[in-house]
């Protein structure tokens, strides 16, 4: 049989993984706690594990390439396993670089193409807005851009009138 660090060391190879995680799945795989101790000090020890790290990739692939909002993300990174603290930082360090009005507006434009995005009803802004706060952006923040983009509708229906 492989020893745990070896077996660690396989699966980080595959993909970032949290402290937690790789103890979860050696302990599915039958390893002793103690081997399983050894193998995890001993991936901390040459940085091949890193609970920072690995929250960070999370939280950069959530919010850049999911187009998640910081909720969603910090309840996905929360998830990994890793300290709550470290998730805090973690997706507090993406979110400095990403511009959150701007995911929602075109996430709007998103949600809205192929139906008649010049004249939403008030049933697909309602449909927008649920999605957007279940994809854990901030409810002020989502209010505020249906909230816009119905009254710009208005207004542009008013003035071509």
């Amino acid at each position: 049989m492989a020893d745990a660090y070896v077996t660690g060391l396989r699966m980080l190879a595959r993909r970032e993984l949290s402290e937690a995680q790789v103890r979860q799945r050696l302990t599915r795989k039958e390893f002793h706690p103690e081997e399983i101790d050894a193998a995890v000090e001993r991936l901390r020890s040459t940085r091949s594990l890193d609970d920072r790290r690995t929250a960070l990739a999370c939280a950069r692939t959530e919010a850049l390439v999911k187009r998640r909002g910081r909720l969603r993300v910090l309840r996905q990174v929360e998830s990994l396993g890793v300290g709550r603290d470290i998730a805090r930082a973690a997706v507090a360090e993406v979110f400095a670089d990403v511009d959150e009005d701007a995911t929602i507006e075109n996430a709007i434009d998103r949600r809205l193409r192929g139906a008649d995005t010049s004249h939403p009803t008030p049933a697909a802004l309602r449909r927008v807005q649920q999605y957007l706060l279940r994809q854990g952006f901030d409810t002020g923040k989502v209010t505020a851009a249906i909230r816009r983009r119905a009254r710009s509708h208005a207004n542009h229906d008013a003035n071509h009138e």
